[in-house]
């Protein structure tokens, strides 16, 4: 009698799996805030951790052991949205610059902090190059020897940002020039003593600059001398 007490309970305790299972089995996996990162990355890192067949698992899974090491993402947030969908919400690590480093680009955010590295660039992230170094560590600091040029860097970088300007690259010349290149024009801003002002205002240059290419003089550019000369390429 007791066997077939226990086996009843069993069946029961399986019964109500099997309809948990099925009633809460994931099948559609929405995401938002995806600049940078792929969103089929995002999926293929969710189906990956071991709880997306359910959503109930994953969505607690997750609060208990968040989805972790996906180039970019500094987190994600698993949200509930009914029996067979879940809400993933991608929150990315703020890019800077990068630097162009033997066959791949190393990223690196506001303080100049690597965050990650990867064969490709990333459309609007300014590139630094000019640059030398042996080697990197992610999570370390750019290993620029110069105080000066890394202190450059940081400001330029701010400053892009900021004004939202888009600038493709930034070089150092061997007079320790700083060069930005915007489309097919070249921004000549001297040796960084007015960047500031030369950043603040060179949005509404390139606007006047809009679809030419040539060289943009701003190395005298101050709030003394706010004038700039282009010549045409």
């Amino acid at each position: 009698m007791k066997k077939k007490i226990v086996l009843i309970i069993i069946l029961i305790v399986l019964l109500i799996g099997g309809v948990y299972v099925n009633n809460f089995r994931l099948t559609d996996i929405q995401v938002s805030g995806c600049k940078i990162v792929d969103e089929k990355t995002i999926i293929e890192a969710v189906k990956n951790t071991g709880y997306s067949g359910n959503t109930i698992t994953l969505y607690v899974g997750n609060k208990l052991k968040p989805v972790e090491n996906i180039p970019f993402v500094a987190k994600l947030d698993v949200e509930y949205i009914s029996k067979n969908k879940v809400s993933v919400t991608v929150y990315e690590k703020s890019i800077a610059g990068c630097v162009a480093y033997m066959d791949s680009y190393v990223f690196f955010d506001k303080d100049g902090i690597i965050l990650e590295s990867a064969s490709d660039m990333i459309e609007g992230i300014p590139c630094i190059r000019g640059l030398e170094f042996e080697s990197w560590e992610k999570g370390q600091k750019l290993p620029i020897n110069e105080d000066k040029k890394f202190q450059y860097i940081l400001t330029i970088t701010q400053l892009v940002e900021k004004y939202g300007l888009e600038i493709d690259s930034i070089r150092f010349t061997a007079e320790d020039e700083i060069i930005l290149m915007h489309g097919g024009i070249t921004i000549e801003l001297g040796e960084g003593e007015y960047l500031a002002v030369q950043l603040m205002n060179l949005g509404s240059i390139l606007e006047k600059l809009n679809g030419l290419e040539g060289t943009l003089h701003m190395k005298d550019f101050d709030n003394d001398m706010a004038t700039a000369s282009f010549s045409r390429k």
